[in-house]
């Protein structure tokens, strides 16, 4: 099958076992990067409780995806990513909570100088859940592409989407149901504020920064087709910089400029 991107698919040389071994593996690893960084900074109830919102309306959204068409346009599942419950691989609902975690604790850097923030009112927590999802969406436009033309996870149903080949309904439907998980953590789990500023805090608030940064690297030297290379570097780029300078800002609130 032809890519609609222009060039020819790409094929892996990786055995499938083995690249289903990996890419489980992976999605376990980001999850449990994602839910040690939640426990640590905003405490047991609220990590466990996003993870376990994450979880089931990702894979309902994704449910829905697959079998009615709902949220991301037509498509199904290949038996690349392991084990599934009902038609939707479990590392894609592991997946969910690690992005929307990474997506909400940037978010919260960049507008409130903390990884975690107990946001009062409907404005400040929809501004927060906003954000997070651009930047959980940011992280898709290359990563959908890849999935579906290099590791051939899924089949699109309609590969003249707009987008490489995928549908731009996706996006927005990445934008939909990401909103909603992160708005509803911060109104059914509100997070405590963020205990201190020491080495293990610290470092929490900075997983999820060099988790994103990460991807950012990966699909800026593997993005396939190859202009989504430099999709990554200014649409993942950004939020993670400025992210980055947030969490130093965090650390070192007496470097702020005075008022």
């Amino acid at each position: 099958m032809s890519d609609p991107s222009g060039g020819q698919r790409v094929s892996t040389p990786v055995s499938p076992g083995l690249l289903t071994a990996a890419l489980v593996g992976a999605c376990l690893l980001l999850f449990s990067i994602s839910l040690w960084s939640a426990w640590v900074l905003a405490g047991r109830r609220s990590a466990l409780g996003f993870a376990a919102l994450a979880l089931a309306l990702g894979w309902f959204a994704e449910e829905m995806g697959s079998s009615q068409g709902w949220f991301f346009g037509r498509y199904h599942y290949t038996t690349v990513l392991g084990p599934e419950l009902g038609n939707v691989p479990v590392a894609i609902a592991l997946m969910w909570f690690a992005l929307c975690w990474l997506g909400y604790a940037m978010a919260s850097l960049i507008l409130w100088r903390r990884p975690v923030f107990c946001a009062a009112g409907w404005p400040r927590r929809a501004l927060t859940a906003w954000l997070a999802a651009m930047i959980i969406t940011a992280f898709d436009l290359g990563a959908d592409p890849y999935f579906v033309f290099v590791l051939k996870a899924w089949i699109m149903q309609k590969t003249d989407g707009g987008w490489f080949g995928e549908t731009l309904q996706g996006f927005a439907g990445w934008m939909v149901v990401s909103f909603a998980i992160v708005l509803l953590f911060q109104t059914l789990f509100a997070p405590r504020p963020s205990a201190g500023t020491g080495p293990r805090a610290r470092r929490a608030a900075l997983a999820p920064i060099a988790v994103y940064a990460a991807g950012m690297v990966f699909q800026m030297l593997f993005g396939h087709p190859i202009e989504t290379r430099a999709v990554a570097f200014f649409a993942m780029g950004l939020p993670t910089l400025v992210a980055l300078a947030a969490w130093w800002q965090w650390l070192h609130p007496e470097s702020d400029p005075p008022a």
